[in-house]
């Protein structure tokens, strides 16, 4: 799936010179946590969002250090924080380096840039110009347009069991062999070793994500791999 078919649009942003006044109750009536900034050209400049108007001199939240540190602070970034601080219009308090993608990118890109920028909306460009965006709602909605619903699929218990074996065996952490797999009438008992406390919540999961399975049963061990050599 690519980003053009899940992205929002039309875009609702707000314009470079809009007061922080603007930007905030545009933020609160649409019930969205940041906007694209937009010039009147259709060119993306910027993104404001709530945390960007977390520290204002206003709220007398503006970052404060102790005398001390202050002296360590460069004029430079002193001056750009007080701009944020007491900044009245948008083009002032906006994060400019803005992490974008193509229609044509795919959700993994989307989600790869979202986990490495800690950012919570990806803007569409195309042709320079925004034609829509992604936040991660957009994300949540296609992943529930996925998920699995209704009651498990009649599978013969054989094949759900080898079903569960095969998709253990692509895991690395699932211990070569040592997760025992039954199945009686759609049910799955998970018994042998584990050595992290971890795997065992991964095995149950690979059981659950198997179709066909109507419940899990935990018989699992966590065992010190030392043990577990010995006896062998």
């Amino acid at each position: 799936m690519q980003a053009e078919a899940i992205m929002t649009k039309p875009i609702v942003g707000v314009d470079p010179a809009a007061s922080i006044a603007e930007a905030a109750g545009l933020m609160l009536s649409r019930k969205i946590s940041g906007l694209p900034v937009i010039r009147g050209d259709g060119m993306l400049v910027g993104i404001v969002s709530e945390g960007d108007l977390l520290r204002r001199g206003e709220l007398g939240t503006q970052r404060k250090r102790p005398r001390w540190l202050e002296f360590l602070v460069r004029p430079g970034k002193a001056a750009d924080e007080y701009v944020r601080a007491n900044g009245r219009r948008v083009e002032e308090v906006m994060s400019q380096d803005v992490a974008t993608v193509s229609p044509t990118a795919p959700l993994a890109e989307v989600v790869e840039l979202m986990t490495r920028r800690h950012v919570k909306r990806i803007p569409v460009i195309d042709g320079g110009k925004i034609v829509g965006i992604i936040t991660r709602s957009d994300l949540l909605r296609v992943l529930l347009s996925v998920l699995p619903d209704g009651a498990p699929a009649a599978i013969d218990d054989e094949q759900i069991r080898q079903n569960i074996i095969a998709e253990l065996a692509t895991q690395k952490w699932a211990g070569n062999d040592l997760i025992n797999v039954m199945v009686n009438k759609g049910e799955v008992r998970l018994s042998g070793a584990i050595f992290d406390e971890r795997e065992r919540q991964a095995a149950i999961v690979a059981a659950e994500n198997v179709a066909g399975v109507k419940a899990v049963e935990d018989d699992l061990f966590c065992a010190d791999p030392l043990s577990v050599i010995l006896v062998s």
